[in-house]
């Protein structure tokens, strides 16, 4: 019974792949026509483009023809390996091994199957071959080990890398010289051989802007004002500060006791806005000081002004405190 199952097995192999081979090839033929026609129109655009002064189209496009071409050159060696293969069926069939003149044949067969969607048939031969060879010879194909034998030439046309610069000027320039255009390729060339920045560190920063506002904190600017209106000043004017204070003491400021309202205090200076730090970067030294004297009187007025709020406040309490009282 054992002969009997080999032998019916090997007529079945032997009649399936012929089928699939046969089939394969008849399907590359239409395949090739069919990509010949859609070629000749896409360089025609492709010419287009280039007349029109639309390089930056172009180049794009161009990437598409190139790899349409590689598809249709490795179909065109995928039918001679898949003739090959068919005429040497009978000697494939009878042996248990994959003969070593048919092996680069049936490694690139098994090869561009799941690359080539467009020809069906191919994953059909590589099944036939698996149930024949085994799983252990298709994954050394399939990995391309170094004893894969796979046609170099298939693995260059079905790899999905892109296309080298050399090689996209090239299908342009014989595009340009197909169609009669007299083509200027310098911009071009310029283009690929640009360097892109990379722009997932984020964006630099700008050192002119840093350098402008060191300067400005040089020439004396002031800090903020806090939110109780008192206004800092710098240390250079600490003299100013300290007569000031030996000025007003306590005793002077009871005139702000007895008033009801408090003077506001005078804008220092007008904020200046960033765009402008560049026109005025140097103030003059007297506008400096008499800014900080203005400074120093607004600070001094506010906080005269806190004092005489807390003792409003410690006099009134202990007079509500005794109201209270009466009432209860």
């Amino acid at each position: 019974m054992s002969i009997l199952n080999q032998l019916f097995n090997r007529g079945v192999f032997g009649t399936k792949c012929k089928t699939c081979l046969s089939l394969a090839i008849s399907r590359i033929k239409l395949l090739q026509n069919k990509r010949d026609v859609q070629l000749k129109q896409m360089r025609k655009e492709i010419a287009q483009f280039l007349l029109a002064g639309q390089e930056a189209i172009a180049r794009i496009r161009v990437e598409h023809v190139i790899r349409e071409q590689n598809i249709w050159a490795a179909y065109e060696i995928l039918e001679l390996f898949c003739e090959f293969v068919l005429a040497r069926v009978p000697i494939i069939e009878s042996e248990k091994d994959c003969p070593p003149e048919l092996r680069e044949a049936v490694a690139s067969i098994i090869f561009a199957a799941p690359r080539c969607s467009d020809v069906p048939d191919l994953l059909h031969i590589k099944n036939l071959f698996t149930t024949k060879y085994g799983k252990e010879f298709i994954s050394t194909v399939s990995e391309l080990r170094p004893d894969s034998s796979v046609n170099r030439t298939i693995i260059e046309k079905l790899s999905v890398s892109a296309p080298s610069v050399e090689a996209r000027l090239k299908v342009l320039k014989e595009i340009a010289v197909e169609h009669n255009l007299k083509w200027d390729s310098s911009k071009t060339v310029a283009e690929f051989s640009k360097k892109h920045e990379d722009l997932l560190g984020g964006a630099k920063p700008i050192g002119s802007g840093a350098a402008v506002a060191q300067t400005f904190r040089k020439q004396g600017s002031f800090k903020p004002s806090p939110s109780n209106g008192a206004q800092s000043v710098t240390p250079g004017d600490s003299k100013h500060s300290k007569h000031f204070e030996a000025d007003h003491s306590p005793s002077k400021n009871a005139s702000f006791l007895s008033a009801n309202e408090i003077e506001p205090s005078p804008r220092s200076y007008d904020v200046v806005p960033v765009s402008d730090l560049n026109i005025e970067t140097r103030p003059q030294s007297s506008d400096v000081f008499e800014k900080a004297r203005v400074a120093i009187a607004s600070a001094e007025r506010a906080s005269a002004a806190a004092r005489a709020a807390a003792a409003l406040a410690h006099i009134k309490f202990p007079i509500l405190q005794l109201e209270e009282g009466k009432s209860s």
